[in-house]
C-alpha cells in the first residue's frame, strides 16, 4: 500500500494520520507536511498510526527531525501504532521523546 498522510491543524496542534508504509521514499512527503507546520504555534504533533504498516529509520529520522524543527516544547503522541513500529521505536530508544497512546485525547 503506497503512504498517504492526512493532516488537520487545530487550536495549535497538528494530527496526522499516516497510512501504507513510511520508508526513504515517502519520508520525504512526511518531511514536506512537518515543514509546512514548523512556522506555526503548534505545541502538539498527534500521529494516527493505526494504519501504518512499516516505518523506516527514513521516518524515525522525520520524527527526530520534527522535534529540532519545531522545537522542544512540541508534544508528539504517537496513536495506536502497530506492533512493529512500536519495536523500532523502542530498540533505538525513541520511545523516551514521544508519548505512544491507544487513544487521542488521553
Amino acid at each position: 500500500m503506497a503512504f498517504q498522510i492526512e493532516s488537520l491543524i487545530e487550536n495549535q496542534e497538528a494530527r496526522f494520520t499516516l497510512h501504507g508504509e513510511l520508508d526513504s521514499l515517502s519520508a520525504r512527503v512526511f518531511q514536506t507536511e512537518i515543514e509546512k507546520i514548523a512556522n506555526q504555534p503548534i505545541d502538539s504533533l498527534v500521529l494516527d498510526m493505526e494504519d501504518l504498516k512499516f516505518m523506516s529509520s527514513a521516518g524515525l529520522r522525520v520524527l527526530i527531525y520534527s522535534k529540532q524543527k519545531i522545537g522542544p516544547k512540541l508534544s508528539i503522541y504517537i496513536v495506536k501504532p502497530q506492533e512493529l513500529i512500536v519495536d523500532t521505536l523502542t530498540k533505538t530508544g525513541l520511545q523516551h521523546s514521544v508519548t505512544i497512546v491507544d487513544q487521542y485525547p488521553v
